[in-house]
């Protein structure tokens, strides 16, 4: 797996070790060819960690990723409508 941080490391993105990722200076483009674009992250502003294993209960914006994974305080699963 690998995951896209933003700057405060929180893992926002989870994907599979083979998903493309062309990172720009203005946005990302997902697969080849491509499936979807991220406008609003880009090489300024993200990181991508490679070889990762994520937590078993994943979710964007639950955990932050810098070397090792950690909860983040006073996260609140969204409600399903």
């Amino acid at each position: 797996m690998k995951t896209l941080t933003n700057l405060s490391n929180v893992s926002i993105y989870i994907f599979e070790d083979e998903e493309v990722l062309d990172i720009t200076d203005t946005n990302i483009t997902v697969g080849a060819p491509p499936k979807f674009i991220i406008s609003d992250c880009n090489s300024t502003n993200t990181t991508l960690h490679s070889n990762v294993t994520s937590p078993e209960e994943w979710y964007g914006h639950k955990y932050t990723y810098d070397g090792a994974w950690a909860a983040v305080e006073g996260w609140v699963t969204p409600e399903q409508p």
